[in-house]
C-alpha cells in the first residue's frame, strides 16, 4: 500500500507532530551509543575511586599489622626479660633485699609483655579482618552496575 502526500494523511501529520518519530535509525543508534559510553565511562570513573579507597584501605590494614609485629616482638623482649628475672629469682635464694628487687622486677615486665601481647593480637586481628576478600571488593561499582543493567533492560522491555 502506497502512502499519499496528502497532507490529511495521518501516517505524515505523525511524524510532523512527534520528532522522535523524524530521526532516523541512525541517529537513534548513535545517541543511545553515546549514552551508553557515557554510562560505562562513569562506572569506569566509581569504580577507580572505590578501588582507591579500598587500596587506602588496605595500606592501613598493612600497618595494622606492622605495628602488631612490632609491638609482638617488643612484648617477646619483655616476656623474655620477666622470664630471666624470674629465673634469676630462683637462683638467688633467700637472699631478702636482692630477692625482693628481683621479684618486683619480673612481675613489673611480666605485666608490661601481657599488656603488650594483648594489644599486639587485637591489632593482628583487626588488621587480618581489614583485609579480607570481601572488605575489598568494590561492592558501590558493583551495585551501581545492576542499577543501571536492569534500567537499561526496563527501557528496553517497555
Amino acid at each position: 500500500m502506497a502512502h499519499s502526500n496528502d497532507p490529511g494523511d495521518p501516517a505524515m501529520n505523525r511524524t510532523a507532530a512527534d520528532p522522535a518519530a523524524s530521526r532516523s535509525t541512525a541517529t537513534l543508534l548513535s545517541d543511545a551509543l553515546t549514552h551508553v559510553s557515557g554510562l560505562i565511562r562513569k562506572e569506569m570513573d566509581l569504580a577507580r575511586a572505590e578501588m582507591s579507597s579500598k587500596v587506602t584501605q588496605a595500606g592501613v590494614a598493612v600497618g595494622l599489622i606492622v605495628g602488631a609485629v612490632v609491638l609482638l616482638l617488643s612484648a617477646l623482649n619483655v616476656l623474655s626479660a620477666a622470664l630471666v628475672a624470674g629465673l634469676a629469682r630462683l637462683f638467688t635464694g633467700p637472699i631478702a633485699d636482692e630477692a625482693a628487687i628481683a621479684s618486683a622486677t619480673a612481675w613489673a615486665a611480666l605485666i608490661v609483655g601481657v599488656i603488650f601481647f594483648v594489644i599486639a593480637i587485637i591489632l593482628a586481628k583487626k588488621g587480618m579482618n581489614d583485609l579480607k576478600a570481601t572488605n575489598l571488593a568494590p561492592t558501590r561499582t558493583a551495585e551501581s552496575v545492576k542499577r543501571d543493567a536492569y534500567a537499561v533492560k526496563e527501557s528496553v522491555n517497555g
